[in-house]
């Protein structure tokens, strides 16, 4: 029976921590190292509703792609951060986080995104990141479909394959063939789409100015939902811990979804 300890180190060669932007806060977060792990929940955020699944399906250990803090300075039950890691505590339950290091690693995110959207030939969108390994990563990445699509069957597409309720878009007049693509927040990274002469681009929670930028710019973009640009990894990670260990019992949240609503 493996410890959370050497869970987190397998997990360290999938995601290694090097690829973590400055910002970030990744890595065996809450918990008990020498624990021994029988089951693990994987999810994308750490929630009170899923602190309450592991607890109901009896696993000693969460692994989310969202860390649970950045920064604290107390952890009392008087905030919400501070309630889960508590209840976590509490409930014998220890977590491992995975979030811009998983973005840029081979076979993350971003990946499993471009997988998602059928998209093959990939290639990064730029090289912000330097590994330990001395290669350079990316979190986005460029690729292409097979064949052509006009914007409304790519979209339907793009749908279907997430699992998302709407996408708000820019349609720019233009087929669909070379997209750019970052799960999650990436509407900072409209330039770099431009600059690979991409026709689409692909992200999640993109501002007023972006689209304002895509249009002068001609080229559609695709908000479609942070949770559902990014939650295509959640299987990946249950996989990979399934083949690193396979006496564990591996679940995926069943309470967790899109978060936003379309009227």
């Amino acid at each position: 029976m493996a410890t959370v300890k050497e869970i987190y180190k397998a997990l360290e060669t999938y995601a290694p921590p090097s690829l973590k932007m400055d910002f970030d806060n990744v890595g065996f977060l809450v918990g008990f190292s020498d624990a021994r792990v029988e089951k693990v929940l994987v999810c994308l955020d750490i929630t009170d509703e899923t602190v309450r699944e592991a607890a109901d399906i009896k696993a000693q250990l969460i692994v989310s792609h969202h860390p649970l803090f950045f920064s604290l300075k107390r952890v009392t039950d008087e905030d919400r951060t501070g309630r889960k890691i508590t209840a976590l505590l509490s409930g014998g339950i220890s977590a491992i986080c995975m979030h811009t290091n998983l973005d840029a690693a081979d076979g993350g995110v971003n990946d499993a995104l471009a997988e998602a959207l059928g998209l093959g030939n990939i290639t990064l969108l730029n090289e912000e990141i330097q590994g330990a390994d001395g290669k350079k990563y990316s979190v986005g990445r460029v690729g292409y479909l097979e064949k052509p699509a006009v914007l409304g069957d790519f979209m339907q597409h793009v749908k279907e394959s997430l699992g998302t309720r709407g996408i708000r878009y820019h349609d720019a007049g233009r087929e669909v063939h070379k997209v750019g693509l970052v799960s999650g927040s990436g509407g900072d990274y409209l330039e770099d789409a431009l600059r690979h002469g991409c026709d689409t681009f692909v992200t999640a929670d993109i501002k007023y100015d972006v689209f304002l930028e895509a249009a002068e710019a001609g080229i559609n973009l695709l908000d479609a939902d942070h949770f559902c640009t990014e939650n295509v990894v959640v299987p990946k990670v249950a996989g990979r811990l399934k083949a690193l260990f396979p006496s564990l019992q591996v679940e995926i949240s069943r309470r967790q979804g899109q978060a936003a609503w379309f009227f």
